[in-house]
C-alpha cells in the first residue's frame, strides 16, 4: 500500500488577499476553483507552474473572521534555490516572523497567521 501527499488545506478570512499572499511570497499561482451554488464557501487549489504539490485555500461565508489556530505549532515547508534573495524578499514583504540563523531557516506568516518554514536547498 502506498500513499502521496496531494495537497494541505488552510481554511482563511479573505480569498483574494491570501491568493495574493501566497503568489507574491512564494510563486504559487491559482490552479482551480469550486464555489458552492449558494455561495456558502469557495474552494481555491494554489501551486507552482510546474504542479505537484498543492495548497487548498478554503473560504467560508458563515466564518469571516481569522481563525483560532492554537499555539501555531504546525507549519508547511518550502525550500528555495536562492535563500538569500528569498529572505530579502520576505524581508521587504515585512512577513518574516521567526527566524533561526544556526539552522539556518526561517518562518514566514500568511495573512491568517499561518506560518510557512523557508529552507535552503540541499
Amino acid at each position: 500500500m502506498k500513499f502521496k501527499p496531494v495537497h494541505e488545506n488552510y481554511n482563511v478570512a479573505d480569498l483574494e488577499k491570501s491568493l495574493e499572499f501566497y503568489n507574491k511570497a512564494l510563486g504559487l499561482v491559482e490552479k482551480r476553483r469550486h464555489t458552492a451554488g449558494d455561495g456558502s464557501f469557495t474552494i481555491c487549489f494554489i501551486g507552482t507552474e510546474d504542479g505537484g504539490f498543492e495548497m487548498e485555500l478554503t473560504w467560508l461565508a458563515a466564518h469571516p473572521q481569522k481563525y483560532d489556530l492554537g499555539e501555531d505549532e504546525f507549519h508547511i515547508a518550502f525550500v528555495t534555490d536562492d535563500f538569500e534573495a528569498a529572505h530579502q524578499h520576505h524581508k521587504e514583504m515585512g512577513c518574516i516572523c521567526f527566524e533561526n540563523p544556526a539552522m539556518g531557516l526561517y518562518f514566514i506568516e500568511d495573512p491568517d497567521g499561518y506560518w510557512i518554514e523557508i529552507l535552503p536547498a540541499k
